[in-house]
């Protein structure tokens, strides 16, 4: 079994983002990591290899950076680091059209992502490789398994809890879980360095990416929130009492 899983490297959480032009000042950016929901599917993929064998396929689009997160994912246990260069990528279906290529050239037989990026939380990539891939897409999957050539995944229903049970080639979107995410050791650390990464360009895939489908006429930022008001002594509560109800509508 080839199981494929699509990872994207983002802006730490706690890493603090700055505007500037057209988009993210990367270079303000002091510490990117591999997207939390991909984190999960990941996690659900080495599972899936340990339980029914075969190989991990990690695959990324995205700048020279993210060349370290593969390196991450093959010190937990990711077999194949596929990298694709974004020269040319304008906007998301380019991405999804080569990560498309990408899966049927590794021909993998099921394909694992997060069901957004924790930068754009656009939640797009599972349902449009999918389609391009003509498979079956499951969003928001806490858990996945694989019995006698069927899918069984886990996901949230209106009543609580779904079983989706899918054939052929899939994609699973995931949400977080309760599955516990494993971390590198030292001796997996040594041999990801170790591990060859396969850079592959959009004309190796046979892609020609074409003009962008999205057009920016502007953007700006929110405006700057009011400074706050500080106000001590009793004297002050029915002033209190007035802005919390007129002006904040909180009572």
């Amino acid at each position: 079994m080839n199981i494929a899983v699509l990872l994207k490297q983002v802006p730490d959480t706690t890493a603090k983002i700055i505007i500037a032009g057209e988009g993210v000042d990367e270079n303000s950016v002091s510490k990117w990591s591999m997207s939390p929901y991909d984190e999960y599917a990941l996690e659900s993929g080495l599972r899936m290899k340990e339980n029914n064998g075969g190989v991990l396929i990690a695959i990324t689009c995205g700048p020279d950076r993210s060349k370290k997160m593969l390196t991450d994912a093959a010190a937990v246990g990711a077999d194949t680091l596929v990298y694709i260069s974004d020269e040319g990528v304008m906007d998301s279906t380019h991405v999804q059209q080569l990560l498309a290529a990408a899966i049927r050239k590794y021909e993998a037989d099921v394909v694992l992502c997060g069901k957004q990026a924790a930068d754009t939380n656009a939640g797009s990539t599972g349902p449009g490789v999918a389609e391009i891939l003509e498979a079956t897409c499951v969003t928001l999957v806490s858990e996945v398994s694989y019995t006698d050539g069927n899918y069984i995944t886990m996901r949230p229903s209106n009543a609580g809890s779904e079983k989706v049970s899918t054939q052929g080639t899939s994609v699973f979107a995931f949400d977080k879980g309760s599955t516990e995410l494993r971390r590198p050791n030292v001796r997996g650390i040594m041999m990801a360095k170790k591990k060859i990464i396969e850079s592959i360009t959009p004309s190796d895939l046979g892609v020609h990416l074409g003009d962008s489908n999205v057009h920016l006429d502007s953007q700006t930022p929110p405006p700057e929130k009011a400074a706050g008001q500080k106000f001590e002594g009793s004297e002050h509560v029915s002033t209190v009492v007035s802005k919390l109800r007129n002006e904040a509508n909180v009572i």
